[in-house]
């Protein structure tokens, strides 16, 4: 079998989708799009863009009474060009700065946030 990144999908809970929603639409600069509910979930969810065979893992926002939002759980990552320009956004969308862009050395850069539902969340790049 050929060696694959070993995240095939995430999900951030959220309480609020629409407040959710409109903060990652705002600081990533994308379009989520309504997943159908699997029958008996009771939830909601909006996945992020992807492509099938592109690398990385996609994901969606989800509200549903099994899961919720915490800071003190696992950390995603966005890939970025530069994790500054998603970290600009962070604070006009309602979120807040935990850590700004810093160095990892030949890993590149990372950044903290907080997103409205009080996840933390991380964004990575090169530059």
């Amino acid at each position: 079998m050929a060696q694959i990144n070993p995240v095939g999908w995430f999900e951030i809970y959220v309480d609020d989708m629409t407040r959710a929603r409109k903060f990652y639409e705002t600081v990533l600069g994308i379009t989520l799009t309504e997943l159908p509910s699997p029958e008996g979930f009771n939830g909601q969810m909006f996945a992020f863009p992807s492509e099938p065979d592109a690398p990385n893992a996609s994901g969606a926002l989800v509200k549903h009474e099994m899961g919720q939002p915490s800071a003190a759980g696992t950390l995603i990552y966005f890939t970025c060009d530069d994790c500054a320009t998603e970290l600009s956004r962070v604070e006009a969308a309602g979120g807040k700065i935990n850590a700004p862009k810093f160095s990892i050395g030949e890993y590149g850069f990372v950044g903290i946030a907080s997103d409205t539902e009080g996840n933390s969340i991380g964004f990575h790049s090169m530059q």
